[in-house]
């Protein structure tokens, strides 16, 4: 099977229920590096978007280990983005009968894996 090394993976997980702004914080710090690199990273950052990012980071991995049969050991973060998803709107009681809008937001996270051209 040949091995095309131009080719991009990608997965995507959708609709997490965390603020599209903390999520990319983290990905900022794993966006460029290597596989190994960013397991390390995620596993002892203290945030709580770490979790669903390592989901999605693994999901990628393993679609181009099982789709496109690339080695995991060389392989390179190269696209790492937070979007927005639709809010869930819910209600607080407030003082004299008013009622404030409470918005809890969701993000789909979408990580994209691709063979280190450098070789390093």
């Amino acid at each position: 099977m040949a091995i095309d090394t131009t080719a991009e993976t990608k997965a995507i997980a959708r609709y997490i229920r965390m603020s599209p702004f903390k999520v990319r914080r983290v990905l900022d710090q794993i966006r460029g590096r290597s596989y190994r690199e960013a397991l390390i990273i995620l596993e002892f950052m203290p945030y709580r978007a770490c979790e669903p990012i390592l989901k999605v980071l693994r999901s990628a991995v393993a679609n181009a280990e099982h789709n496109a049969g690339l080695d995991p050991a060389n392989l390179v973060i190269t696209q790492a983005f937070a979007d927005m998803g639709p809010s869930l709107k819910r209600f607080r009681p407030r003082a004299q009968g008013r009622a404030y809008q409470i918005r809890k937001p969701t993000c789909h996270i979408t990580v994209a894996v691709s063979p280190d051209v450098k070789g390093e």
